[in-house]
Order: C-alpha cells, then sequence, then structure tokens
C-alpha cells in the first residue's frame, strides 16, 4: 500500500517540536516532501540553530514514517535562521538578523553571566552570534569573555568587533580604563549606546545578545524605541525583592510593543559541594509563578553554583571551559528554548517590499 503526501502531513502533525511547541509540519513546506510509493524523502529546516539534536530529531521522524507504513524513509535536518518582525519605525542594523534583548529590572541576579553562557550555547548550536555590553556605567563582557583590546578602526567611523570564543562583542569597557567610571548624564549615555549598536561593524550575525543594564531607565527606554528587538528575556531570581523589579522590566517591554520571549531564574537553587544538601537560598518558584501570572513562556531555572561564578570571573565562562557540566547543559536547554521562541515570531518583511514613491502627475 503507497504512502500519500495527506499520510505524511498527518504523521508530521503528530511530532511536536518541544523547542517551539509547534508541529514539525508547520515548517515543512509541501515542495520539502517526496513520496514514491512507500518510499518518503523528506527535508527539515528548523527556524533556530540545532545541531546537537538534529540526529535524534531525524530518527525520531523516520521512525513515526515508518510507523505510517514507508518502507523507506530518507529525512535531511538543517537550521535556517530569518529575521524576525521587530518595533514599527525602528530602523534594522545592518549585519544582525535577530536582537534580543537580556534583562533583569535589577542588578547583582547574574543577567551578564547568563547573557554571555546563552550566546556561547547558541554558537554551539550553529548560530553566529554577537554581544553588545548596554551596561555603559558597569561594562562586564571584557571580564567575561577575557578579552581586552580596543576595536579596530579601518575608516576612523566604524569599528569592527572584538572576538572572544568566536562571539563578536562591543562595549564601552574595551574603549576607557579598567577603573575609569563613566561620569554621563543620560542623554551621552544613550549616545555611546546607539554608537556601540550602529557603529559596530557586525558581521553576519544570526542573534546579536543584547546585556541590558539593571533598572528602567534611559538606557533600557532607550534600547526598547529605538533599537530594533524582536524580543526580550527576563533574568530573575526566586528572590521577592527581584521579581519586583523583574515585573517593572517585563512591563516596560510590554508597554513599547517588544514581545517577551521568556523568563529565566537564576539561582534557583545550591547544592552543598561537601555534602549534597540542596537548598532554595534566595525562594523556591517565583519565576515559575511570574510567567504564569504574566502569561510569558518559562525559559528554565539554574543553579547558584560557585564553579559559575569562578568560571565568569576568570573569563572563561561555564558552557566553554566546562561544556560536559550539568551547568551548561542546562545553558543550552534553555538556549534552544528561547531560540525556538524567536523562530515563531512573524517574520520581518521589509525587504520582500519595494520602495514606494508618490509622484504628482
Amino acid at each position: 500500500m503507497s504512502v500519500t503526501l495527506a499520510d505524511v502531513r498527518k504523521t508530521l502533525e503528530t511530532l511536536i517540536d518541544p523547542n517551539t511547541g509547534v508541529s514539525i509540519s508547520s515548517v515543512v513546506k509541501d515542495t520539502q516532501i517526496q513520496v514514491s510509493g512507500t518510499r518518503v524523502v523528506l527535508d527539515v529546516v528548523l527556524g533556530y540553530p540545532a545541531q546537537s539534536q538534529f540526529q535524534a530529531l531525524t530518527t525520531r521522524i523516520q521512525t513515526a514514517l515508518k510507523d505510517a507504513g514507508a518502507t523507506e524513509a530518507t529525512v535531511s535536518v538543517s537550521s535556517k535562521i530569518v529575521a524576525h518582525a521587530v518595533q514599527p519605525g525602528v530602523a534594522l542594523v545592518p549585519g544582525v538578523r535577530n536582537i534580543i534583548a537580556v534583562a533583569s529590572g535589577k542588578g547583582g541576579v547574574g543577567k551578564s553571566t547568563t547573557a554571555v553562557n546563552l550566546a556561547l550555547a547558541l554558537q554551539a548550536e550553529g548560530a553566529r552570534v554577537g554581544i553588545l555590553d548596554a551596561d555603559i556605567y558597569g561594562p562586564s563582557m571584557p571580564t567575561l569573555l577575557g578579552v581586552s583590546e580596543r576595536p579596530d578602526s579601518a575608516d576612523g567611523k566604524t569599528m569592527s568587533p572584538v572576538v572572544g570564543f568566536g562571539i563578536q562583542v562591543n562595549s564601552i569597557g574595551f574603549l576607557i580604563k579598567e577603573d575609569s567610571p563613566a561620569i554621563w548624564r543620560g542623554p551621552m549615555v544613550t549616545q555611546a549606546l546607539e554608537q556601540l549598536l550602529r557603529q559596530t561593524n557586525w558581521d553576519n550575525l544570526d542573534y546579536l545578545i543584547v546585556d541590558m543594564p539593571p533598572g528602567t531607565g534611559d538606557i533600557a527606554l532607550t534600547l526598547a524605541q529605538k533599537v530594533p528587538v524582536a524580543g526580550a528575556v527576563i533574568v530573575t531570581t526566586p528572590q521577592d525583592i527581584a521579581l519586583l523589579d523583574a515585573r517593572k522590566g517585563l512591563r516596560m517591554f510590554e508597554k513599547v510593543g517588544v514581545p517577551i520571549l521568556g523568563i529565566i531564574e537564576n539561582m534557583a537553587i545550591h547544592i552543598c559541594t561537601n555534602c549534597g544538601h540542596a537548598e532554595h537560598i534566595f525562594g523556591q518558584g517565583g519565576g515559575k509563578k511570574m510567567s504564569e501570572d504574566y502569561k510569558v513562556g518559562w525559559l528554565g531555572s539554574l543553579p547558584l553554583a560557585m564553579s559559575i561564578r569562578e568560571q565568569a570571573d576568570a573569563g572563561t565562562p561555564t558552557v566553554v571551559s566546562d561544556p560536559e557540566s550539568e551547568a551548561a547543559r542546562l545553558y543550552r536547554e534553555i538556549a534552544l528554548k528561547l531560540a525556538g521562541k524567536v523562530a515563531t515570531l512573524p517574520r520581518d518583511l521589509s525587504d520582500k517590499f519595494g520602495v514606494i514613491s508618490v509622484k504628482r502627475t
């Protein structure tokens, strides 16, 4: 008995992508399915990087197709990352497909360490990734990535990003001395942020992670209103005082039309390295409850671990220094969910339409 296109479609509808929450069928066009008798050839193109999951997904699809009657199922799984829609009227950044803001609303919750590890996890899955350190008063990316050189400028007008562990990065920390404070008022700070963003020669990035400063002040508002952000991630600890400020950050993005991609709960649990006792030092479940209260995605929780802090301080983040650790696995898991959320957003179609000109006749 032959297998039909409808049979393949029905089978793919039953296979849900855990990183996007939608069926595999939704990302497969009819032209990507070839059926001949009981032989099926299928090309699946995911909208997010997932190299570590290609083989498992291939096997899962092949098994389902054979259960549906295919005697031979040739499945190819790959990724293609496209640009997604941003706030109306905000100019896009050349060389960058998607900008993701990582915010907290409050300092001291591990936002920057989370941002750099997520960037490295996305890169490990096959994406081209950059980081913009938007914390003008307290830049941390030079330390976290272990790089300190000044960005090169071939024309005296634009800069080439510094590269650390394959990640393109720019930060005010590269342009001032490590112990020199940025004693600037709001307008100067926002101008510096826009220059770092738009005068950096970002090279063909799938994702630019913006490490936001804490709070909802000038920089955060400028970024939310003038930077073409595809979506934002909120990092918090379970502690009530951190959640209070995280809610303010979430509301700020909502008010300026930036989608909330999800919430990450950092420092959720501490496991004693001596006795193995697990303790919720900053409370339990606060981030998960916040995601439920505001009906936004839950990306996952991360532990309070000395190794994460030590690796960050040494300029060798967990994902690259200890890739087989449980913490690195959690960062990769969250990064896949984050990229999957971006893939479900509306696409940017601005380049599909020509320039409309009005002439008087």
